[in-house]
């Protein structure tokens, strides 16, 4: 799984802040291994633009083998509670994508199955 960093203007890029965010999504998703091939994250202070739940904004945006890219956001006080916030999203969501993937490969596998089923009965 590829991470990769991005940050806005006011937000300086450091070794520490990329390390921080590289620990954290993949502890977060390291179950999910090769179904993730990236994970973009956008850090951004929005320090002009009054919110109630905070200054700092992650944008994280998940892409799987065989689905639709999956985003999430999450605002906060600070840029670390931000990062989790959006990584506990980013896991119930990646998490609920693929619980639906595999539900309805096995439902269209009892599906075959039953069909072919009718199919021999009636050919008896």
């Amino acid at each position: 799984m590829q991470i990769q960093v991005n940050t806005d203007k006011t937000i300086a890029n450091h070794a520490g802040l990329d390390d921080h965010v590289q620990s954290v999504v993949s502890n977060a998703l390291h179950r999910f291994g090769e179904q993730i091939t990236r994970v973009e994250v956008h850090l951004s202070d929005n320090l002009g633009q009054k919110s109630a739940d905070g200054d700092n904004r992650c944008l994280m945006e998940a892409r799987l083998t065989g689905l639709q890219p999956i985003a999430v956001s999450d605002h906060a006080a600070t840029l670390h509670q931000a990062i989790s916030g959006a990584t506990d999203k980013l896991k119930r969501a990646v998490d609920s994508a693929v619980g639906k993937l595999h539900d309805s490969k096995r439902h269209a596998e009892g599906v075959a199955a039953t069909s072919a089923a009718v199919v021999a009965s009636q050919e008896d």
